[in-house]
């Protein structure tokens, strides 16, 4: 027979109610006892949203403290309610029972939690020295008085709060009429149920509000990442393509360089080690680009059968575009000549990009493209009219425009992309080329 030993620890041991119990407690200190003292300015209401963001700049200013302005109209009615029963008490204590829960209300700007804490010991102070106008232990003004603290340690602070500060208020309001009644009349009911309502509105609105904050910030954080998986799809697009023309040009040098001895009669040793070292150099500079580069595959990639576009192929692209319904002029400005295969692709690409904006956003409009040929580069321009015809523009999330900069980024060009002053669009770039790299490309081409 085996003997099976229960081991009970502190955690286990606890009934399910006590730990309910614990936590309700818990709930209380952290929420109404923690910091209860701390300095807790009210902040300035935002004026950059909202009905407050179409006033005046001057104006907007000061509208940032109307929290502020309305608490202080909300104590100067305390006061007011104080003020008209001072007759039942004379001097000093005239005063302080007149000015002291119009204080507390002016508390809840810096000192929420304590204000509340306050308001609850001054009610049956001001009530025996007032006179008790109103009922047990509220006079008038404590009873409105509390509840415009209620209402804006609730707006200050988050909806738990203020579901123990009614529970703690309704407590007190027990205890009072059952241990310090004597007799008087109470008016806990009323005074619960408006603050009930009064509470339960501003937690609405703060959880209203909380949501909202959460959607923007959840929206935000999804346009960030469309964007970064944009570029992130963009950059290993240009990758495959980079990878694609440098490993094709380094096998040509490699092919090249072991064909070249056979191709002279009796050449030197001196030449065949120059050529050897060539081929061996290229292909290790094609096995660590295809080892760096051919990462960004995936696995189902295959490579295009058909040569990269060029510049070269724009007539054809300006012709499928026209037939779509596109009114495109092209113009060609300076010295034609053959561009680096990755600059060709990439200024194709952005042509190709931007009349496909221009489809999209702008039917109806007519579009130009400008080809410059200029001595240190490539400029390109693709700029069209205002929208026309009964056709809308689609909505477009900006993914063309960050992947043309991408382009142009990564050959250390530059773009912008802006609204005309016809209310059309004009997209313009450069990219750099310098005199070097052309010819080198020529020569390669030669070769083959």
């Amino acid at each position: 027979m085996e003997r099976v030993t229960e081991t009970r620890t502190s955690e286990t041991s606890r009934s399910p109610e006590l730990h309910l119990v614990q936590v309700a407690i818990g709930g209380l200190r952290q929420e109404l006892f923690h910091d209860a003292f701390a300095y807790r300015p009210l902040p300035r209401m935002d004026v950059n949203s909202g009905p407050t963001r179409f006033l005046p700049e001057r104006i907007r200013i000061f509208a940032g403290l109307l929290p502020h302005a309305f608490v202080a109209f909300c104590a100067v009615i305390v006061f007011a309610l104080g003020y008209d029963r001072i007759y039942y008490a004379f001097g000093v204590s005239a005063l302080v029972i007149t000015c002291l829960p119009a204080a507390i209300v002016l508390l809840t700007l810096v000192r929420p939690i304590l204000a509340f804490w306050a308001s609850l010991g001054a009610a049956p102070f001001v009530g025996y020295v007032g006179g008790f106008d109103g009922g047990w232990p509220w006079t008038g003004a404590c009873l409105v008085g509390h509840v415009v603290v209620l209402g804006v340690v609730a707006a200050r602070t988050r909806p738990r709060t203020a579901v123990w500060m009614w529970l703690v208020t309704a407590a007190y309001c027990l205890f009072a009429e059952m241990f310090l009644g004597m007799g008087r009349s109470s008016v806990s009911v009323p005074l619960l149920f408006v603050s009930a309502l009064v509470l339960l509105t501003v937690s609405m609105i703060q959880v209203r509000r909380q949501a909202d904050r959460e959607v923007t910030a959840q929206q935000t954080v999804t346009a960030q990442e469309i964007s970064k998986r944009t570029v992130l799809e963009e950059r290993t697009t240009i990758a495959r393509e980079l990878h694609d023309v440098v490993a094709h040009h380094m096998s040509v040098v490699a092919i090249q360089a072991e064909a070249a001895p056979y191709r002279v009669d009796n050449p030197p040793p001196e030449l065949e080690q120059a050529f050897l070292t060539i081929r061996e150099n290229a292909v290790a500079a094609l096995t660590e680009l295809r080892r760096i580069l051919g990462v960004v595959r995936a696995e189902d990639y295959e490579a295009p059968d058909a040569p990269q576009p060029t510049l070269g192929d724009l007539d054809a692209l300006v012709r499928n575009v026209t037939e779509a319904g596109l009114d495109v002029e092209k113009t060609v400005t300076g010295a034609v000549r053959e561009l680096p295969q990755g600059v060709e692709l990439s200024a194709y690409r952005i042509v190709q990009e931007a009349l496909s904006n221009v489809l999209r956003h702008a039917p109806g409009a007519a579009a130009k493209v400008e080809v410059s040929y200029v001595l240190g580069g490539l400029g390109l321009r693709v700029a069209n009219g205002p929208a026309r015809g009964l056709v809308k523009p689609s909505p477009g999330a900006g993914h063309g425009i960050t992947g043309m900069r991408e382009r142009v980024t990564m050959l250390g060009g530059e773009m912008t992309a802006e609204v005309t002053a016809d209310g059309g669009y004009e997209v313009a770039a450069f990219i750099p080329v310098s005199r070097e790299e052309t010819r080198d490309e020529t020569r390669e081409e030669a070769g083959e």
